[in-house]
């Protein structure tokens, strides 16, 4: 049987939020501007992690920052953005976690519901091959500031998981699987998952797990 991990992102492995992070970091450099983004920003973190905004407005509120611009125009923030703020964020713990699934020879995804363009690089800095997020649509080279597809959110994550998987000739429920996740937002791939382990959880999913047995841990350490 295949043995397929599973990785959250935001507030699992990475200590923050990607999206969040990335509105303040492009607020630090003057892209965006502070008194029109940082409230909003705050607040779609607030409601995210409460589970109560609408996968479109939040996917679509944060793939907005990249307007009009191309992959080469922004090459040079994303990489400082990974370098200065992401990295840094990212705990021993959770290295060595990755280091030890990848060490048993297993079949390594991360899934997120930040777009592809913030996280593709984090993906490969932390060696996880593969990247399931949340699309941008470009318009020619541009970024039209909307998402395409299907988003990599809630039910989506598991709608995508199975697409990635048809695609390589593979039915999750052939696959020995897991999947680390903090967010209640999670739950139905946690649900679809042989082996669901929580990870520094919200309040919702905390309680989640623990009527459901599932095991609990921390990578924040």
């Amino acid at each position: 049987m295949l043995t397929l991990t599973l990785f959250d992102l935001d507030h699992t492995l990475l200590e923050g939020d990607s999206d969040v992070l990335w509105c303040e970091f492009l607020m630090d450099q003057g892209v965006l501007d502070r008194a029109e983004f940082g409230a909003r920003n705050a607040a779609m973190d607030h409601d995210y992690r409460a589970g109560t905004v609408g996968a479109q407005e939040f996917c679509e509120f944060y793939v907005s920052t990249l307007t009009a611009r191309t992959v080469d125009e922004w090459q040079p923030l994303r990489r400082a953005f990974l370098d200065g703020v992401i990295a840094p964020r990212i705990k021993p713990a959770a290295r060595a976690l990755v280091q030890r699934h990848a060490e048993a020879g297993e079949l390594l995804v991360m899934t997120t519901a930040t777009n592809r363009f913030i996280t593709e690089l984090t993906a490969a800095h932390l060696g996880l091959p593969h990247l399931i997020a949340t699309e941008c649509e470009r318009i020619g080279a541009r970024f039209s500031g909307r998402t395409s597809g299907t988003l990599n959110m809630r039910e989506g994550k598991v709608t995508r998981l199975n697409d990635w998987l048809a695609e390589r000739q593979i039915r999750l429920a052939e696959c020995n699987s897991t999947l680390y996740s903090d967010s209640i937002n999670d739950l139905p791939l946690l649900l679809a998952v042989r082996h669901p382990v929580v990870v520094d959880p919200d309040p919702r999913l905390a309680a989640e797990a623990a009527e459901r047995g599932w095991p609990v841990i921390s990578l924040m350490a």
